[in-house]
């Protein structure tokens, strides 16, 4: 969804986050002085929020071994010393890493370039994130995006069910809310499934509506809290209830491969492990699935709470199995939607900016492009990080986020990116990547928002719908296209001329490139005849006809996984807050949750009376792989032997584990004791943060 028009044409659709990302952008830009004043050191004591508030870096900056802080540099000399490294090492020790925040002009183009150059190391931030659900999704349906369209969603109505896990559209999706106050009055049922109780997902009010923005709209009607890690146990309990009430339909005889399997795994499930395993009462996960066995429509939305687990893939796996035991898959109305960010991290892995490639996109870029695969096994993102780490990587070209912010084990992300000759980042403002993850030459190359665009630029929704956005005048002299910066890179290490980098500079030419080899876009060749936005083809299945070899989903066993936990040690699950777009923090405040700051610890009212501890008392916050010092206690509605802690910050805490599927760290499932210290400082002190 983009603008104030989504993509049904509802007006006016407000997201508080993207006009905090387009005030960002608005900004001016940083003063010469802060960079003459602020060296290195002063900047890895500035916050996220405070870096971001310092504006728009308008001039390509650099830092190498010897400096103390960083210095302008003209653009000729900042490409000439990116292309000159990349001409001395072998392609494979140069990993690219792409945020969601470009244009699928400016993904397929990068893609390209490292293909070009000689290395399939190539990956974006989907690792971190929803990795899991497209692995999961590939093996029931063939594709790794949303079954559903919008309509779907539209469409619910009396006693349709859409269940909400592991997400909280309230402050991360809140165009979302619209589409429930609209289907909560047309009688659908929403079920929230969350260890967390979000005041955003029990009322919220609607800005678009002025009825729910002056009385609230009443969002959860069954509001489950399982605890951090509980969801496939909960999920077997959904799933064992609607056996048991004989809801199950013929979905699995005719249009699935599994059904016996995995019907016979959930009779013999145990009562006992499921609610040991889950911490929800039976008689609650009883009413739920007679809820759901009733139901003649269901929608299963889910984002990283399911996903951030080392079982991820399989949480995501049991959302699937639950929707095809009733036959909620492969019809209008009916399906599965893992919820993206507002940003167009979906299209840049349409785009091909991952490791492998299809056989048959290759295919296609060789017979349109000349572009062949280099051969190597390629490297996923935390692939990448140890890469660095072990010295078989030297250089990092990151197009847009915070690759050092958005990694478990702080102090490894910033060791792994100190061991880099050389790190390059296109970027608007600053983030915490540009303080702690310097490589030993660091260059940072300003580039333009996307609403300066000087062409079109297209986008891809979690809807699996592409859009096309105009662009307009540029705010400040200095920032480039991403797209141009590319080319040039391409233009001077493209030994051979495979690609023509002078005609790719025209994103017309690149969307006809992307509808030429890549599967499902072909419309993108015609987009800019008639600005036709469209439904990209194979994705939604609204006939039991699926996109895997055999044309059948897949039901998966998936098994009850340990609980983590015990006396000593809480399980933790990181979130973002209100005012927060992924690493990016725009205000410390989180008004759902009622906390003005962000170093803080929220756990349950019984685990803080059971540690002897109290409100607003400070506490060492030991992780499995750094300790927080000085950080505030405070009190939430969230099962006993859980709490949650502000993303990024926690990160410090958090092991590499992740998921062996999906490659993606488990931010939402860490371990952590708690002890309580004496503080001289008083409230105002910052949590400090201590590797191990």
């Amino acid at each position: 969804m983009g603008g104030m028009v989504n993509e049904a044409g509802h007006f006016p659709e407000v997201c508080k986050k993207s006009i905090q990302a387009m005030t960002a952008d608005m900004s001016g830009a940083i003063s010469d002085r802060f960079f003459e004043t602020v060296d290195l050191q002063a900047m890895t004591k500035l916050s996220p929020r405070e870096l971001e508030a310092l504006g728009r870096i308008t001039k390509p900056m650099y830092a190498g071994p010897l400096d103390r802080r960083y210095r302008p540099i003209s653009w000729d000399e900042a490409l000439q010393r990116i292309t000159n490294k990349m001409s001395t090492i072998s392609p494979t020790e140069t990993f690219f890493y792409m945020s969601g925040r470009s244009s699928n002009e400016a993904a397929f183009l990068l893609q390209v370039l490292a293909r070009v150059y000689g290395t399939n190391n190539v990956n974006n931030c989907s690792y971190y994130c929803h990795q899991a659900s497209g692995v999961a999704l590939s093996s029931v349906t063939g594709s790794g995006t949303a079954t559903v369209v919008l309509d779907d969603l539209e469409r619910l109505g009396r006693d349709d069910v859409l269940f909400i896990i592991g997400a909280n559209p309230a402050s991360n999706h809140p165009r979302l809310m619209s589409i429930i106050h609209r289907i909560k009055r047309k009688g659908a049922r929403v079920v929230v499934i969350n260890p967390l109780k979000e005041t955003g997902l029990v009322r919220f009010r609607v800005p678009s509506s002025p009825s729910s923005l002056l009385f609230g709209t009443r969002v959860a009607d069954e509001y489950l809290q399982p605890h951090i890690g509980g969801d496939i146990a909960l999920l077997t309990g959904l799933a064992k209830r609607v056996l048991e009430n004989g809801a199950h339909t013929d979905f699995g005889a005719l249009y699935a491969d599994g059904w016996e399997d995995f019907a016979g795994h959930i009779a013999g499930s145990d009562w006992d492990e499921i609610v040991a395993g889950s911490g929800v009462p039976r008689a609650d996960i009883e009413r739920v699935g007679d809820l759901y066995s009733r139901a003649p429509n269901a929608v299963f939305a889910w984002a990283m709470g399911i996903t951030h687990h080392t079982h991820g893939v399989d949480n995501v796996r049991a959302i699937a199995n639950l929707a095809m035991m009733r036959g909620m898959l492969g019809r209008p109305g009916a399906g599965l939607l893992p919820i993206r960010g507002h940003s167009n991290v979906q299209g840049v892995g349409s785009m091909g900016v991952t490791p492998k490639l299809k056989k048959a996109v290759f295919e296609h870029l060789e017979r349109e492009l000349g572009v062949t695969d280099p051969g190597d096994e390629g490297l996923d993102t935390m692939g990448c990080m140890v890469g660095a780490a072990e010295g078989r990587l030297k250089v990092g070209i990151c197009l847009g986020g915070n690759l050092y912010g958005s990694n478990p084990d702080a102090a490894f992300a910033a060791r792994a990116m100190r061991s880099l000759d050389l790190v390059v980042y296109m970027s608007t403002t600053l983030n915490t990547g540009h303080a702690w993850g310097r490589g030993q030459e660091t260059i940072i190359l300003p580039v333009l928002a996307r609403d300066e665009e000087p062409q079109p630029t297209t986008q891809e929704s979690m809807f699996n719908f592409v859009r096309m956005s105009d662009g307009g005048p540029a705010r400040h002299e200095g920032p480039r296209s991403e797209v141009s910066i590319i080319a040039d890179i391409g233009t001077a290490v493209d030994k051979s001329g495979v690609i023509d980098w002078a005609a790719l500079r025209e994103h017309r030419n690149i969307r006809k490139a992307i509808g030429r080899t890549m599967p499902g876009f072909e419309a993108m060749e015609r987009i800019d005849d008639g600005r036709k936005e469209f439904q990209i083809v194979g994705r939604t299945f609204h006939e039991p006809q699926f996109a895997t070899e055999s044309r059948r989903a897949r039901f998966h066993v998936v098994p009850i996984p340990e609980l983590r936990g015990d006396e000593d040690r809480l399980r933790l699950m990181t979130i973002r807050s209100e005012g927060q777009f992924n690493t990016v923090v725009y205000e410390d405040e989180d008004r759902y949750r009622g906390q003005e700051r962000r170093d803080v610890i929220m756990m349950s009212p019984a685990d803080i009376e059971r540690l002897g501890l109290a409100e607003d008392v400070r506490v060492t916050v030991i992780g499995e792989a750094g300790s927080m010092e000085g950080v505030l206690v405070r009190s939430i509605d969230i099962p006993p032997g859980n709490c949650v802690m502000y993303y990024p910050e926690a990160n410090a805490l958090l092991p590499r584990t992740v998921d062996p599927e999906s490659r993606t760290p488990a931010f939402k499932n860490g371990l952590v004791s708690i002890v309580a210290t004496a503080s001289r400082w008083g409230p105002s002190t910052p949590a400090h943060i201590t590797a191990h």
